[in-house]
C-alpha cells in the first residue's frame, strides 16, 4: 500500500519542523524534498545536475510550487533571446555585494522545473535572480510576482518551438498591464522590447544596444517601417519612438542615472557583455547598490556557465564561445582572436538547439575569411555548404579535440550553439 502524504511527511522532514509550518509550507517543502532526491539520483546515475527532474516531479506533487517558493523574497527576472545567462550571473555578483544568499538557476534550466529547483536549493534566499525562457515570462511573472524584470532583446530564434517574436512581445506586453507593482529594467534600442515594455508602469530605460537589427525594421505598433539615424529609431507614421534612455553605454564606459561616467574595465569580453553589465548595474541601482559597490563585483566575473572559459589541451589554449542564433553569432565574431588564429564551429540542431538551421544562412560568414576554419557537428554538412557560399575555406571534423590535433601550437577558438557547446564542455570536463 502507497503511503499516504502526511505519512511520507514524516519519514523525510523532521516532526518539530512539520509541527512549525503551515499546510502550504508543508505542501511546498515535501514536494522539494522528494524533488531535491530525485535530482541527486539523477546525479549519481550521471544524467546531469538533476536540477531538471527534481523540478518537474516537485511541480508534479505541488502544481503551484514556484509562487509558495517564491513567497517572501524579492525576486529579478531576467529574458530575452541573448545574454539572459551572463545577465543573470551578473546581476547575481552585484547582489552579493548586499551580504545576503541569492538564489538562482546558474546554469540556465530556464523553464518553470528548472526555476522551482533553483528557488528550492536556496529556500532562506532572500533574494532570486532568474533566467526565464522567452515563453514562459508571463506564466512566470504571475506566479512569483517578480519585484524586477528584464527585457534584454528580441530576435528570432528557435523557430520551430518558439513563436513568432512579435506575439512574444504582445504577450510580454499583455503580462505587465496586469502587473503594477514590477519594475521593468529594459533595452531602449531594441524597438520590440520597447513595445513590449509600454505595457509597464514602471521602466527603467537601458541605451544596450542593438546590432542585430533584422528583426526589427517595422514598427510594433502600427507596422510601417522605422526609421533608423545610428542609435536612434521612430516610426514616421504613428510616432512611436525610442524612449530615452537613462542608463547609457559609451563605448569602454557607462553613463549611470545621475549623468555619472564609470569605467567598466570588465574581464568578459566584447561590446554584448558590456551591454550586458550595464543592465545589471541598473538592476543594483534599484536594490540601493552604489554603482561603483556593484561594478567592482562584476568585473570580478571572467567566466559563465563555461562561456568565455580558456582551456589547455594537448599543448593548445582552446577558448569556448557560445553562439546560439544569428545575433548571437554576431556578437560571437566580435570576440575572436584576430586572424589567422583558427575557429572551430560546431552545430547541432536537437531538441533545445531548435530543429531548423535555415538561420545559418542569415549569419555573415565572410568574417571568418583569412583563418583555418574547421566544422563539426552532428549537422556540420549543413553548415559547410553555408561556408562554402561566403567563400570560407574549411575543413570537416569529428570533434574538438581532432581540431586541437590538426592545428599549431597556441590559441584554438571555439564558436558552438547550445547542445554543441554542452558536449564539448563535458569533453573537457564540466568544470569549464
Amino acid at each position: 500500500m502507497r503511503p499516504s502524504r502526511s505519512r511520507l511527511a514524516t519519514r523525510v522532514l523532521k516532526p518539530d519542523n512539520i509541527a512549525a509550518m503551515s499546510k502550504l509550507q508543508l505542501r511546498a517543502r515535501l514536494a522539494t524534498t522528494i524533488g531535491g532526491a530525485a535530482g541527486r539520483v539523477s546525479r549519481l546515475a550521471g544524467r546531469g545536475d538533476g536540477s531538471v527532474i527534481g523540478g518537474v516531479i516537485a511541480l508534479r506533487l505541488e502544481p503551484g510550487l514556484l509562487g509558495l517558493l517564491a513567497t517572501g523574497r524579492q525576486i529579478v527576472m531576467v529574458t530575452g533571446t541573448n545574454g539572459k545567462t551572463t545577465t543573470t550571473r551578473l546581476i547575481v555578483a552585484a547582489l552579493e555585494s548586499l551580504g545576503q544568499q541569492v538564489a538562482s538557476n546558474a546554469f540556465g534550466a530556464n523553464m518553470e522545473a528548472g526555476l522551482a529547483a533553483a528557488l528550492a536549493r536556496a529556500q532562506d534566499a532572500p533574494f532570486a535572480v532568474l533566467e526565464v525562457d522567452e515563453k514562459y515570462v508571463p506564466s512566470v511573472l504571475t506566479a512569483t510576482a517578480a519585484r524586477v524584470l528584464v527585457l534584454l532583446n528580441l530576435s528570432r530564434d528557435q523557430m520551430d518551438r518558439a513563436a513568432e517574436i512579435w506575439l512574444v512581445a504582445r504577450r510580454w506586453r499583455e503580462a505587465l498591464a496586469d502587473a503594477p507593482d514590477c519594475l521593468v529594467v529594459a533595452n531602449a534600442d531594441d524597438p520590440l522590447i520597447a513595445w513590449a515594455a509600454g505595457g509597464a508602469k514602471q521602466v527603467t530605460w537601458v541605451a544596450a544596444g542593438q546590432r542585430w537589427r533584422e528583426d526589427s525594421w517595422c514598427c510594433p505598433e502600427c507596422g510601417s517601417h522605422l526609421h533608423r539615424d545610428d542609435s536612434d529609431w521612430r516610426c514616421g507614421e504613428c510616432g512611436f519612438a525610442r524612449p530615452t534612455a537613462s542608463w547609457v553605454l559609451d563605448g569602454q564606459t557607462v553613463v549611470d542615472s545621475a549623468g555619472r561616467r564609470h569605467e567598466l574595465s570588465l574581464a568578459l569580453p566584447g561590446r554584448a557583455n558590456r551591454a550586458n553589465a550595464v543592465v545589471a548595474l541598473a538592476v543594483a541601482e534599484a536594490f540601493g547598490i552604489d554603482t561603483a559597490r556593484a561594478l567592482s563585483r562584476l568585473r570580478e566575473v571572467s567566466s559563465v556557465a563555461g562561456r568565455y572559459t580558456t582551456v589547455q589541451r594537448r599543448g593548445r589554449s582552446v577558448r569556448l564561445l557560445l553562439a546560439k542564433n544569428p545575433a548571437g553569432w554576431l556578437e560571437a565574431f566580435d570576440v575572436l582572436e584576430p586572424a589567422p588564429v583558427p575557429v572551430l564551429l560546431a552545430v547541432n540542431a536537437q531538441g533545445p538547439d531548435g530543429r531548423d538551421t535555415s538561420w545559418l544562412w542569415d549569419v555573415d560568414y565572410r568574417h571568418l575569411r583569412g583563418r583555418p576554419v574547421f566544422v563539426a557537428g552532428e549537422r556540420r554538412l549543413d553548415l559547410a555548404v553555408r561556408l562554402e557560399a561566403d567563400g570560407v575555406a574549411f575543413q570537416l571534423v569529428e570533434g574538438v579535440d581532432n581540431a586541437v590535433d590538426l592545428v599549431d601550437p597556441g590559441g584554438l577558438d571555439v564558436i558552438a550553439n547550445y547542445t554543441a557547446f554542452q558536449q564539448i564542455r563535458t569533453t573537457f570536463g564540466r568544470s569549464t
